[in-house]
């Protein structure tokens, strides 16, 4: 059997599948590595390096797309490269088939298997293959580190003989696995943080991490059985906002990672709370992409109301794509790896197993 993989536009995706140290593991399940020329040369690996390891390198991406039994990507291929994938073939990658339904469907008629790895079970054992935790963690980082380089003032306390720096005040919208790393990464540098998020069990996370939790009086758990976050009540949004409203009034600078899976984004930062907002803040919305916690917020532009700039990128992980492809190589490693069977050495798709099933468009 082979496994293929193509580059993604590059204007909106640096990250890659496959990456060097994961072959030994394709080609220890029996699989036959194909790859593109110069598939990852923007990341600082040659070619050379994949042939080193067994890989076949390729300067025909029809070819691989023709003739691979099991093609890995990132997101969703254009639609003259699907029209190259034949029958029968498996296809794994961040599929998003909200909004991608006409071209899954497509595909589907072509008996070809879609797994979209952002729909995989929270279960122990789908651990290793988390995408979406493993891409979120980093991207909690990384707003941080793009909202402090944005922030004219420094972010811990510094005790000085001319006088004292105030540590800055970080809030936290929304404590998943985004908003715990952004969290952690804000305390590591010093300033004294803040969450808010709609399912309870959040709180102890938070505050095992130093920051504040921000409660919402008479509040329900509003957490699915998957442990995502849902959609909460009127009664809910306004307590919510009441609170937000006086907390911004003090807060220097806000990580937005609150994300409904398959939704638009809740707005959760009204016009009127940056109204009220320190002059020199700074908001960063990861939730931008899809349409953003904030009332401002614009997908890849910085915006300035009253003297506070509102970030955000469609794919903050371009800037860390060398990190972000090394840890979805490996999810996407350990989903093939349940995929196959060892013996026979080649694919089981069996829909008795929950990753397989609920992973599986069909």
């Amino acid at each position: 059997m082979k496994i293929g993989s193509i580059l993604e536009n590059q204007n909106i995706e640096k990250r890659i599948a496959i990456t060097p140290e994961i072959v030994k593991k394709y080609i220890s399940l029996g699989l036959e590595v194909c790859l593109i020329e110069n598939y990852g040369f923007h990341l600082g690996i040659n070619d050379q390096q994949y042939k080193d390891m067994g890989v076949k390198i390729s300067k025909d991406e029809s070819e691989i797309l023709n003739s691979s039994d099991i093609i890995v990507q990132l997101g969703m291929l254009s639609d003259d490269k699907i029209s190259k994938i034949k029958e029968n073939q498996t296809f794994i990658g961040v599929l998003n088939p909200y909004n991608n339904k006409e071209k899954l469907e497509n595909l589907a008629k072509k008996k070809i298997n879609l797994f979209s790895l952002e729909l995989l079970p929270r279960i122990t054992r789908a651990q290793s293959m988390d995408i979406l935790s493993s891409q979120a963690n980093l991207a909690g980082y990384k707003a941080v580190i793009e909202t402090f380089a944005n922030f004219e003032k420094a972010i811990p306390m510094m005790m000085t003989a001319a006088g004292t720096v105030p540590a800055a005040k970080v809030l936290v919208v929304g404590a998943g696995v985004a908003g715990l790393q952004a969290i952690a990464t804000s305390k590591r540098m010093g300033a004294i943080v803040f969450a808010t998020d709609v399912r309870m069990a959040s709180k102890e996370q938070v505050e095992s991490l130093g920051g504040k939790f921000l409660t919402v009086e008479g509040s329900e758990n509003l957490e699915t059985e998957g442990g995502y976050a849902k959609e909460a009540s009127e009664d809910f949004k306004q307590k919510q906002e009441e609170l937000l409203c006086e907390t911004l009034k003090k807060i220097d600078i806000v990580i937005c990672t609150a994300l409904i899976p398959g939704k638009k984004a809740p707005l959760i930062i009204k016009e009127n709370m940056i109204e009220n907002m320190q002059s020199g803040s700074v908001i960063y919305d990861l939730a931008a992409i899809q349409g953003g916690n904030t009332a401002f917020t614009e997908v890849d532009k910085i915006i300035e109301k009253n003297g506070i700039k509102i970030m955000g990128e469609s794919n903050i992980l371009n800037k860390l794509p060398v990190s972000a492809s090394n840890l979805y190589a490996k999810n996407v490693f350990n989903f093939v790896e349940n995929l196959i069977d060892k013996e026979k050495k080649e694919l089981n798709i069996n829909l008795e197993d929950e990753i397989i099933e609920k992973t599986l468009i069909k």
